[in-house]
């Protein structure tokens, strides 16, 4: 590497501390959501938080640490380290998020040279919804930095194969962070066994001996990650989920799958079609998303040509979405573990300088008719962050605008095969547009931190020292609110879910005395378990109200309640 691009590449990683390091205790974006809830910080650190305040893992009914028992772990090593605050909470994910950038650079420079690594590096550090979600304490962000980890370790395993074993245990770490990171053991196992299955055909193909099919490197890389994978998710089983079998089932089965979403093909239906139009991740990095789809159609056509971590990288995007359209795409933050793939899957187009291979000059249209359904798809894809502009708070007609445009633009497509293929194989991106594109991404991404940035608030951590000032330390406080304002102070939250978390014994709580919700928008907007706390309070009382930040409108305020006011 040039002392020039030395000079950039540290730059990327300096651009990328600095969007995470500023400004640590203010709130996440309100005015312009990306889907960050900033009552979700204290609920999910809250194991973290009881074993550095009070000594104990578990003092109530609600523990995530059987959710998420990786991010549990690091949270408390923070707290422990530099003490309880909502700067300790986020430092963990913010640190997260510069080694993503890091190692996402680093892999694309080993699979795609220094330009590649500069444009993916650059385009991460500052892509404005994954900045935003590696300031806040939750968990995509760690999730995300273990993927990127994984990938990593993928991209260098091709030439040291011991580094598949890494590989497969930053893959289990990522799961056991989140286990939204299913979808990527499956991609990275695919992968690999994809591996091992081609590599036995060519040993047979060619007489080769079943000894020198089992020494070729690309086998070991496989052997190794599926090994890496199989042993640590097998030693994280025997010392975590089986001796708590009966709390990990329930919190990672029954309150995250069974109780939330729908299977039904009207709700499958929905969410094939939601899928870019309900939130504005896609909108906000659109030129993004289109380079990294004609990536992904480029290795999927060069499949064979490709190497694992460009496979990967494939696989990581198909089968994320996958998952997503199955799973559940109505909150936001499902779409972060997707922001690292699709980014370096456009670095590579831009690096390439070709937006398609050239051997899809050779492609007749008889394949792409075969193919229909996945361009058509694509298409639809790429057309849903633009029809949703006009209709931001509708999603009937956006779908109807993007499936008409994709149904369109994927009949063009066929019909103009013949001339359009030889076209697309001619097209070139200079290095210097190549870099001009990457800057221009980049600078827009930073005009929305400077926004966000001119002007930020800080009601939420306000918020949460006046309630410490308020309330002697140990004082028990029922509702989420009270997970989400307790970082600045040492006050007991217990948490009420809905059906689960001191749901059940909400009612008898004789020893609670008070109880934090919304009063704006309105009274228990956090959820209906609220009010009827309330309502069976006769005679509760406000005791103090706390200006918050969480919708568009701007004027939120959280309130402590005293459930039967002393006359």
């Amino acid at each position: 590497m040039t002392r020039r691009r030395l000079a950039a590449f540290t730059a990327v990683v300096l651009i990328a501390i600095a969007l995470r390091g500023l400004y640590p205790a203010a709130d996440p974006p309100w005015r312009t959501t990306v889907g960050v809830v900033w009552h979700d910080e204290g609920a999910w650190v809250h194991n973290a938080r009881n074993k550095a305040l009070f000594g104990q893992w578990r003092l109530d009914e609600w523990n995530p640490v059987f959710v998420a028992p990786v991010f549990t772990a690091f949270e408390y090593a923070s707290f422990s380290m530099f003490g309880v605050g909502v700067r300790q909470a986020r430092l963990v994910c913010e640190a997260a998020g510069v080694l993503s950038v890091l190692l996402l650079a680093l892999g694309m420079r080993r699979i795609a040279g220094d330009t590649a690594a500069l444009i993916a590096g650059g385009l991460l550090a500052t892509n404005y919804v994954y900045v935003m979600y590696d300031r806040a304490a939750i968990m995509e962000a760690l999730m995300a930095a273990f993927i990127v980890a994984s990938w990593y370790c993928s991209a260098r395993a091709e030439r040291e194969p011991a580094w598949g074993a890494i590989a497969g245990v930053m893959a289990t770490l990522a799961f056991f962070t989140k286990a939204a990171a299913a979808f990527y053991l499956a991609a990275l196992a695919l992968v690999a066994i994809a591996r091992l299955s081609a590599e036995a055909l060519r040993a047979k193909a060619d007489g080769a001996s079943h000894t020198a099919a089992e020494g070729s490197r690309a086998k070991r890389t496989a052997i190794w990650t599926l090994g890496g994978l199989l042993a640590s998710f097998a030693l994280v089983a025997i010392l975590f989920v089986l001796p708590h079998w009966a709390d990990y089932r329930f919190y990672n089965w029954q309150m995250s799958v069974t109780r939330k979403p729908s299977y039904d093909l009207r709700s499958l239906l929905d969410r094939v079609t939601w899928f870019p139009i309900l939130h504005d991740t896609f909108t906000r990095m659109w030129a993004v998303l289109c380079l990294a789809v004609a990536g992904a159609w480029g290795i999927a056509i060069g499949w064979r040509r490709a190497g694992d971590a460009e496979r990967l990288l494939l696989a990581w995007v198909a089968i994320g979405s996958l998952e997503m359209l199955l799973h559940d795409v109505g909150n936001e933050r499902r779409f972060v573990f997707l922001i690292p793939a699709a980014i370096a899957l456009a670095a590579i187009v831009l690096a390439s300088g070709r937006l398609f291979p050239e051997s899809i000059a050779a492609a007749p249209r008889a394949r792409v008719a075969l193919a229909l359904p996945p361009i058509i798809y694509s298409a639809y894809v790429i057309s849903g962050p633009i029809a949703r502009l006009p209709f931001l708070y509708e999603v009937k007609r956006p779908v109807r605008l993007a499936a008409v445009a994709a149904m369109l633009l994927s009949a063009l497509l066929v019909a103009a095969w013949p001339r359009l293929r030889l076209w697309l194989a001619r097209q070139r991106i200079t290095p210097v547009a190549a870099c001009g594109i990457a800057l221009a991404l980049m600078g827009g991404d930073l005009v929305q931190f400077g926004q966000w940035a001119a002007g930020r608030t800080y009601r939420n951590y306000e918020a949460s020292i006046a309630l410490g000032r308020a309330l002697p330390p140990g004082t028990l406080v029922q509702g989420k609110l009270a997970n989400g304002l307790s970082l600045e102070n040492r006050i007991r939250p217990i948490f009420i879910g809905h059906g689960f978390g001191n749901y059940d014994d909400r009612f008898q709580r004789e020893d609670v005395r008070y109880i934090l919700t919304y009063t704006a928008p309105a009274i228990g907007y956090e959820g209906s378990q609220i009010v009827d706390v309330l309502a069976a309070s006769p005679g509760w009382r406000i005791i103090m109200t706390f200006e918050v930040a969480e919708t568009p409108g701007g004027h939120d305020t959280a309130a402590l309640i005293e459930k039967r006011a002393r006359h």
